[in-house]
C-alpha cells in the first residue's frame, strides 16, 4: 500500500483523509461528510494507521479543473 498526503479513504460510513505524512507518523482527519470536511485532526504511527485502513477503500483523487485559456488562437511557430 502506497500512502500519499491528501489521499481519502472510505471505511464504512466514515472518510479518512491524510493531512500530513511523515516517515513514521501520520496526521489524519476522520470525517462523516466530504462536503463539510469537518473533523478533528489525529496523529498516529504509520503502522497503526495502516491497521486502521484495513478494509477501507481508496477514493480516486479529485481532479482540479484548470482555468480555460483566454487566448483560444493556436500558438505561432517560431521562425
Amino acid at each position: 500500500m502506497k500512502l500519499c498526503q491528501g489521499q481519502t479513504w472510505k471505511q464504512g460510513q466514515h472518510y479518512i483523509r491524510i493531512v500530513r505524512l511523515e516517515r513514521l507518523e501520520v496526521e489524519y482527519k476522520s470525517m462523516v461528510s466530504l462536503t463539510t470536511k469537518e473533523g478533528a485532526p489525529q496523529v498516529t504511527s504509520k503502522k497503526d494507521f495502516c491497521r486502521l485502513l484495513k478494509g477501507a477503500h481508496l477514493l480516486p483523487p479529485i481532479k482540479k479543473i484548470s482555468p480555460a485559456r483566454k487566448d483560444k488562437s493556436p500558438a505561432t511557430p517560431a521562425k
